[in-house]
């Protein structure tokens, strides 16, 4: 159990923030956690039910568990909703980090950050330097991403000796880029149309 708790804590905080986003579950929102806490350590051929799931998601990052117990602050009534702008520094920050790492990983740069995650000490600087900004913008999420993911390399919380994975993992990539790409395309339709309401007005 104890050598599977990142697994058992991305099955919970996982299914509560999809199962959570239904309104059909609004009412008995609350529960959810207990169960899906029950529901992951159901044995099925003598391992745990959240083994199985972690076979598809692999560990997720540090920072993406963050990420999914901030949400589920949120669906719970718990937290307020992040700020638009705070949104954004996360985003871009995230998607930052993933153009400097998935390129290469992907074959189509000779470049090869993953390794500096061994020996992290100029990453970690430029990490703590963006924690400082996040902190001066107050923007907690952003800060809280950062500092305990750092927090969980330097007490190795996961198997990894690399600080890219306490970071970065391809889900919480993914989500920045799409929701990165949709934010920016709906700003693009907005100004777009505010432009071509001024035009109709004018003429």
């Amino acid at each position: 159990m104890m050598s599977l708790w990142q697994a058992h804590l991305s099955f919970i905080l996982l299914g509560f923030v999809l199962l959570g986003s239904l309104r059909l579950t609004a009412s008995w929102r609350p529960w959810l956690l207990p169960l899906l806490a029950l529901a992951s350590v159901i044995p099925l051929n003598q391992l745990p039910l959240a083994a199985y799931v972690r076979s598809f998601t692999d560990d997720l990052a540090i920072s993406t568990l963050v990420l999914l117990g901030w949400v589920s602050l949120q669906r719970l009534g718990l937290m307020a909703p992040l700020q638009a702008k705070h949104r954004v520094q996360v985003l871009l920050l995230f998607i930052g980090l993933t153009l400097s790492l998935y390129p290469a990983t992907l074959g189509l740069t000779y470049l090869d950050p993953y390794r500096w995650g061994y020996n992290p000490r100029p990453m970690i600087v430029l990490m703590g330097l963006a924690a400082l900004v996040l902190l001066w913008q107050r923007n907690a999420l952003g800060v809280l991403m950062l500092a305990v993911g750092t927090l969980a390399f330097a007490l190795r919380l996961k198997p990894s000796e690399n600080y890219w994975d306490y970071l970065m993992d391809p889900l919480l990539a993914g989500y920045c880029l799409i929701a990165g790409s949709g934010g920016l395309l709906l700003w693009l339709w907005r100004r777009f149309a505010h432009r071509h309401r001024g035009q109709s007005l004018a003429g």
